[in-house]
């Protein structure tokens, strides 16, 4: 019986990566996305893509890093698949390694239970090109799984995350049903359910039918 449900939220909860519509937003999402493509893929190390790529977003004003947070497209299901989640009495949380403003923005909308992410640091009112937070490494979410599974006393056959990128593998390891969702290569090797529409309800059909 499952009783903690992890969720990616870039290309996962969310349909797309947050810091390229930050990017586009200074005219340079081809840039950017095309880092970020690299390293869900695997390609880079994602500690050094994440610091490479808010650097990149220097000088962005804050305000416009929260309306584009407050206005992000969320994946079809979300919604719905989170509330049959809960109502199984299953904790639900959000592991990203983007960023807090979209976050804890879409917790209250998508209902899940806490979250995990970075933030990016602003000073004046703008980007300084820094960022930290609790999801910087590759190892960020297997280890924050961790901690959880220690907290509420939950084993892995307990576990089920859901991802669709390279920094997703560290949960994967420790979770005894594995979703690959809309999912880069790297990571479906290490999955047990595979997804490929964009639809987060077909979790509930195949996992618990």
């Amino acid at each position: 019986m499952i009783k903690l449900a992890v969720f990616d939220f870039d290309s996962t909860l969310m349909d797309g990566e947050t810091i390229d519509f930050f990017a586009e937003a200074l005219g340079i999402g081809e840039q950017v996305s095309a880092i970020t493509e690299r390293a869900m893929n695997g390609e880079l190390d994602f500690f050094q893509s994440l610091q490479e790529r808010v650097g990149l977003l220097k000088g962005l004003e804050f305000s416009k890093v929260e309306h584009i947070c407050h206005n992000l497209p969320y994946m079809p299901g979300a919604v719905e698949t989170i509330a049959q989640l809960k109502e199984r009495g299953i904790k639900v949380v959000c592991f990203s390694g983007g960023f807090r403003s979209a976050t804890s923005h879409a917790k209250e909308i998508l209902g899940y239970d806490a979250d995990f992410s970075n933030v990016l640091h602003e000073k004046h009112g703008r980007l300084t090109g820094l960022v930290g937070g609790d999801m910087m490494f590759d190892f960020s979410k297997g280890d924050m799984l961790l901690r959880l599974q220690g907290l509420f006393g939950i084993s892995p056959e307990e576990t089920m995350v859901v991802g669709d990128g390279a920094n997703d593998r560290s949960m994967f390891a420790h979770a005894g049903t594995r979703v690959a969702f809309c999912a880069k290569e790297i990571l479906k090797k290490e999955a047990n359910v595979i997804i490929e529409t964009k639809d987060l309800t077909q979790i509930i059909d195949k996992v618990f039918a």
